[in-house]
């Protein structure tokens, strides 16, 4: 009995490994904001594209994991710069985080002062395109990226779901 009960276990987690997530076509903005908001597909072409070129990806040993061509994508912060914080100042702007999560739970995390007061905001994007395939056709759409990163698969995002505004206190 305690063996078919080992082999269940075992079975199950084999199962839910290879549990395949369906591309995203969305996500909200929620949090720390005045009015949440859902950004579409549709929405995101209303955006400037921007070329970015190619990218190799790394894990967090700096190993070289692959490597994406062609990428396009729409600046993180240009759809940010649309929510309104729930800020009486901008002197306490410096106090708001956006944590990414991917349906799989995976979350990424960017300050307020990264994302505007440095030129790591001028690289991250949402990916639109991708080694000549568009974001919708994708099987791990909406992906993100943050270009400047040193170990790029850390940050790194498949399948963004949501993004939650948090402040520090």
């Amino acid at each position: 009995m305690k063996n078919l009960l080992l082999l269940f276990l075992l079975y199950s987690g084999v199962v839910l490994a290879q549990e395949k997530l369906s591309p995203t076509h969305q996500f909200t903005i929620s949090g720390q904001i005045k009015k949440e908001s859902v950004i579409t597909m549709d929405s995101l072409n209303s955006y400037p594209l921007k070329t970015i070129g190619d990218i190799k990806v790394t894990n967090h040993l700096g190993d070289f994991k692959h490597q994406d061509d062609k990428l396009k994508g729409v600046l993180l912060k240009d759809i940010l710069n649309h929510v309104e914080l729930t800020a009486n100042s901008p002197k306490l702007y410096s106090m708001f985080y956006f944590t990414c999560v991917g349906a799989d739970g995976y979350k990424v995390v960017y300050s307020w002062n990264e994302l505007f007061n440095t030129e790591v905001g001028n690289q991250i994007y949402i990916l639109m395109e991708k080694n000549g395939i568009k974001a919708d056709k994708m099987p791990e759409s909406l992906q993100m990226a943050s270009i400047l990163d040193f170990k790029t698969g850390r940050r790194y995002l498949h399948n963004l779901d949501k993004i939650i505004v948090n402040v520090t206190r």
